[in-house]
């Protein structure tokens, strides 16, 4: 057999190997009927300037001063809540719904933070990622589900209980990542992203 022939023999098993490989990651990771989609995502400050009040940027303020109890001595900490509102579509173009089989029940969710400049060394540069527990069903195909954006020790850690005695801002992306299952037990997964800043911003007396 010549070199060229053997090249050739190789060249087609190798394929063959990355056709196959690729082909298995594609049905493991998409064998649910349905896929989600971000429609909204959303935060609110926990305390503070702006409770409460959703928007697509969060303001997430470390420390707390007014009003009372919270002051400049002994500041307040609050989570930074965040709001979701997912759907379930069909694959298959052609259906007009999912079905109840196909319906997605997310179970958990997680967390990471970069900094367009990046330094995004957790616990330095960066809060650390998280893992948290939430669950809903979609019904019909949609879902609007609560979940905890910034944690209330993440401002008890570095780089944000720094933030507290300063005037710099932390610009950041979080990145959420959600997790469930169909109700015949394939994963199903889907991102979104907003812009966390980071700061001990300005309060109301």
């Amino acid at each position: 057999m010549t070199a060229f022939n053997q090249l050739k023999k190789l060249s087609g098993a190798i394929a063959l190997i990355t056709v196959s490989v690729s082909c298995g990651d594609v049905v493991r990771q998409g064998r649910s009927p349905v896929y989600l989609v971000v429609d909204q995502l959303m935060a609110a400050p926990g305390g503070g300037t702006g409770s409460g009040t959703k928007s697509n940027v969060l303001l997430s303020d470390v420390a707390v001063n007014a009003p009372a109890p919270c002051s400049v001595s002994t500041p307040c900490i609050y989570d930074d809540g965040g709001e979701v509102t997912l759907r379930a579509l069909r694959k298959d173009v052609s259906a007009t719904a999912p079905t109840s089989n196909s319906e997605v029940t997310i179970n958990r969710y997680h967390i990471t933070y970069r900094r367009a400049d990046g330094r995004n060394t957790p616990g330095v540069d960066v809060p650390y990622a998280f893992d948290g527990a939430v669950t809903g069903t979609t019904s019909g195909g949609s879902l609007k589900l609560t979940f905890e954006m910034v944690r209330h020790v993440a401002k008890m850690e570095t780089p944000l209980i720094e933030l507290g005695t300063n005037a710099a801002v932390i610009t950041t992306i979080a990145e959420v990542t959600f997790y469930g299952r169909d109700q015949v037990g394939n994963d199903v997964s889907v991102s979104g992203s907003m812009q966390v800043n980071f700061g001990n911003f300005a309060d109301k007396n």
